[in-house]
């Protein structure tokens, strides 16, 4: 059964330096409230992963916390570059960061296989692009029954999955629903699981479309209400969209981003670094 913790408490206890860890959420669900408890720790020599590394990876980037990013698309949603990511794989700053570019199927795929025990996952895909000759994770197989080349991409199995969702349970069973996107891939994949949540309540009640994670699953919940802001939980909050326009000018400055990361996440909840 998965134990409830506080966040600092889950942080502390799951994510060391030099692990693997995916924080996945698609358009909603985005657990930035657990990246940044990761800054305020100063968890670092991080492998992220991630299928669109949006904001929530600028901020963990651009805090000098991360080594190499596993990912898909990259970008500002609905507004243009990440400019420290950028910045750390054209510049260096704060720290060179390696990649490993895939796509979205992919990644997805990846996980999937990961999630199953199986070593590499087969799919019908990165023709017509470079990107299987940038990385070792991505090779071709014989199809035995037609002879056709295939795609395979090697498992992920991060060290860390850490997704946010609606709902927990006391037991640690958890319930999400709306876009998904990859979340229960990730979670199965991973040898441990930190999942926030919006709400903790006696008994989930069933939801058109909800995934349910059981809590032999997971490894910890957290309650953290408003813990995907500024994306948005369906059925607790709404988008921030003004913060994403806004991250674009802050992110473009070495020194406005330093001072944001200082004065809205270190400074906050009084950080201690490890």
């Amino acid at each position: 059964m998965a134990e409830i913790r506080t966040l600092p408490e889950a942080v502390a206890e799951l994510i060391h330096d030099g692990d693997t860890v995916a924080m996945e959420g698609f358009t909603h669900l985005i657990p930035f409230a657990a990246a940044h408890e990761i800054i305020r720790q100063g968890v670092t020599d991080l492998t992220l992963a991630r299928m669109t590394p949006d904001v929530i990876y600028d901020q963990l980037i651009g805090a000098g916390l991360v080594k190499k990013l596993i990912f898909s698309w990259g970008g500002n949603p609905g507004v243009g570059s990440l400019h420290r990511f950028r910045d750390a794989v054209e510049n260096g700053w704060p720290r060179p960061l390696e990649i490993d570019e895939h796509s979205h199927a992919g990644m997805a795929n990846r996980y999937v296989a990961g999630a199953s025990g199986l070593p590499f996952a087969v799919l019908r895909g990165y023709r017509g692009t470079d990107l299987a000759r940038r990385t070792g994770t991505v090779s071709t197989v014989r199809c035995p029954f037609t002879g056709e080349e295939l795609a395979a991409v090697a498992a992920l199995n991060p060290d860390v999955a850490v997704i946010h969702a609606q709902q927990a349970d006391r037991h640690g069973n958890v319930q999400m629903w709306g876009l998904t996107g990859v979340q229960k891939e990730a979670a199965l994949a991973a040898g441990r699981v930190l999942v926030t949540v919006e709400e903790i309540v006696d008994e989930l009640e069933p939801r058109p479309g909800g995934v349910v994670l059981p809590g032999w699953v997971i490894t910890a919940v957290a309650h953290v209400p408003g813990g995907a802001h500024p994306s948005y939980a369906a059925g607790y909050s709404v988008r921030d969209n003004d913060f994403y326009q806004a991250w674009d000018p802050i992110s473009r400055d070495r020194e406005k981003f330093t001072a944001w990361i200082q004065d809205n996440i270190l400074d906050s909840e009084g950080a201690v670094r490890r």
